[in-house]
């Protein structure tokens, strides 16, 4: 049987439609999703704000990318999560200044549960680095995205 190739280069396609100021309805593929604001700020609360939503990007990208790295390494999680703290400039988004780097600072504690060595997590971390499209994309903006693990023996 032939080996099916993948495509390297990809296009997304998503839309958007946006019933009040505050929210939007995203589709993609055969999925949706609502990015909205508190009540507070006009919303009505359904999900995520938008730049919560670019945070939970990279921690859906963190876990399928180490996950990745770790099956090509022949690794095993026995245990994966992922704790969370995003330093945000609200200067901007609240229209007071222009903010060339919003989210300043990312950190991130990665609990993992495996028997992997020292040397194989090394070898997940460093290469995590490098394969991660979300962080990159934030480190690229100026972001500070910091990766502390938290690993246990399985």
């Amino acid at each position: 049987m032939a080996e099916v190739k993948q495509k390297m280069m990809v296009t997304q396609k998503m839309q958007a439609s946006c019933p009040h100021h505050a929210r939007t309805d995203i589709s993609a593929r055969q999925h949706e999703s609502v990015i909205d604001e508190p009540e507070a700020r006009g919303g009505t609360d359904l999900g995520l704000t938008p730049t919560e939503t670019a945070s939970a990007a990279l921690l859906g990208c963190t876990n399928t990318i180490a996950n990745r790295i770790a099956e090509s390494l022949n690794v095993k999680f026995e245990e994966f999560s992922i704790d969370m703290e995003t330093d945000l400039d609200r200067r901007g988004v609240t229209m007071t200044e222009e903010v060339d780097v919003p989210f300043v600072e990312i950190r991130m504690t990665i609990h993992v549960k495996t028997a992997a060595s020292e040397d194989q997590m090394d070898e997940i971390r460093r290469q995590l680095k490098m394969f991660c499209p979300v962080a990159k994309l934030f480190r690229m903006a100026g972001t500070n995205v910091i990766e502390n693990w938290d690993v246990s023996p399985a």
